[in-house]
């Protein structure tokens, strides 16, 4: 198979992978996996939906928005996931019983995962990507008190009222690891999610400098906060002077680590974490908080650590050792959080979605290229008998496949990937839009 045909045929296997994922509520993790609509994979595999030729694809994300987006609660909170009653959850490995959760109206709110942020700002990406796509405001216009309202619960997590989102352990999308209170991932998603409200509320003939306003402070702050080295000099005038609390854990880490070619996973209460979170990462660069010189480090950093074997890409580098600082017991949940397994050091085919993107997005289209093929090779690995299983992660060492397979986020990811590539730049998130 030559490499035109891999990556054509990856890309309709994909397709087809996703949308056969979707229900009567909207976007499901897979056919052996989880059967809830989870917002924040619905709007990430939604990505390769919205760009489907087939507008079943972007009906699915309606359908996801508005499942989600019902169960909104009196505080603003979009619920994690919502299934159907009496379906099982194989994620969760229940013993024949539905989820756990309230019913209502015959769908389950999940509360195993109900402390979780990334619910809110993925809620919102959602809609700001398909009012882009659409170029329609009733859609935005329908369902702009429930935006508010999200938004509202979002302005609610800065508990300190520092500019920045507090999150507690393990409450991102990486929801069985330690990154926790001024973390980079839901950070860099509160950057852009103010940058898509600014947009969703000019659609609506509204004002939108005050969104573009707290992103521009957000994107100072993460910079002032997370980033340790001589591309942003530390205005330490500026945290005396606004910031007390942060003075401490900048002025350690400016002598212990001196400086790190990436953005450090989280800032909390005189800590701080150091390994590289490669999401959080390529997201500062895709939602525009990293500038160029950041954004070579970075890139440069993927291929000198082997973030990038033996596929695109490990979840975190280093991996956590039992004994170390940011070890739980709770890692040892199934098995998973062992080193070099999901979140702790796995690789995950959506993570390397996203790392072509970026690619294409910093004009490194032959890199971005290449990194293609190999995860359509990726994609194509078997563990139950076939081939094109779109898979959950995969060893971090030895790149066997592991988790669910017909992953939603593998394949929808993967034909959003595809389509940056094809295009040149990434749709919806391309600098001509201010991204």
């Amino acid at each position: 198979m030559s490499t035109d045909e891999l990556l054509a045929t990856a890309r309709c296997r994909a397709e087809a992978t996703v949308l056969a994922n979707g229900g009567p509520y909207g976007l499901k993790g897979g056919a052996r996996a989880y059967q809830q609509v989870w917002t924040r994979e619905a709007v990430i595999a939604g990505l390769g939906l919205a760009v489907s030729s087939d507008p079943e694809g972007r009906a699915i994300v309606r359908r996801s928005l508005e499942t989600v987006g019902s169960r909104q609660s009196p505080l603003g909170r979009i619920p994690h996931n919502v299934g159907e009653a009496g379906i099982p959850d194989p994620a969760l490995h229940h013993d024949g019983g539905s989820m756990r959760g309230p019913t209502v109206d015959g769908l389950v709110v999940d509360t195993a995962h109900a402390g979780c942020v990334d619910n809110n700002l993925w809620y919102v990406l959602g809609h700001y990507v398909m009012a882009e796509l659409e170029d329609a405001a009733e859609p935005v216009r329908a369902d702009w008190d429930r935006l508010l309202r999200a938004y509202r619960w979002l302005e609610f997590q800065d508990s300190n009222e520092c500019g920045l989102l507090e999150v507690h352990e393990a409450m991102d999308w990486a929801d069985l690891f330690a990154n926790r209170y001024n973390s980079l991932l839901p950070n860099v998603l509160w950057h852009a999610v103010n940058r898509a409200m600014a947009s969703l509320a000019r659609r609506l003939g509204e004002d939108g400098d005050g969104y573009e306003n707290r992103a521009a402070d957000i994107r100072f702050k993460l910079n002032q906060l997370l980033w340790v080295g001589p591309e942003v000099p530390r205005e330490e005038a500026w945290i005396r002077a606004n910031r007390m609390e942060w003075r401490y854990p900048t002025q350690l880490v400016d002598v212990v680590l001196q400086e790190r070619p990436y953005y450090l996973p989280y800032m909390a209460f005189r800590d701080y974490g150091d390994r590289f979170d490669t999401l959080g990462n390529l997201f500062a660069i895709l939602f525009g908080v990293a500038g160029e010189a950041q954004t070579d480090r970075i890139l440069d950093y993927v291929v000198a650590a082997g973030v990038d074997q033996p596929w695109p890409l490990k979840a975190c580098w280093p991996v956590v050792h039992p004994g170390e600082k940011d070890w739980r017991e709770y890692y040892v949940l199934r098995n998973l959080n062992q080193p070099y397994q999901y979140h702790n050091g796995g690789c995950w085919p959506y993570i390397g979605a996203f790392y072509v993107a970026v690619l294409v997005k910093t004009g490194r289209l032959e890199r971005a290229r290449a990194e293609l093929e190999r995860l359509a090779e990726m994609n194509r690995t078997a563990r139950f008998g076939g081939e094109w299983e779109f898979n959950e992660w995969f060893h971090g060492v030895s790149g066997r496949p592991a988790g669910f397979p017909g992953q939603s986020w593998s394949a929808g990811v993967f034909a959003f990937a595809h389509e940056a590539v094809t295009r040149g730049e990434v749709p919806v998130f391309h600098g001509g839009n201010g991204w």
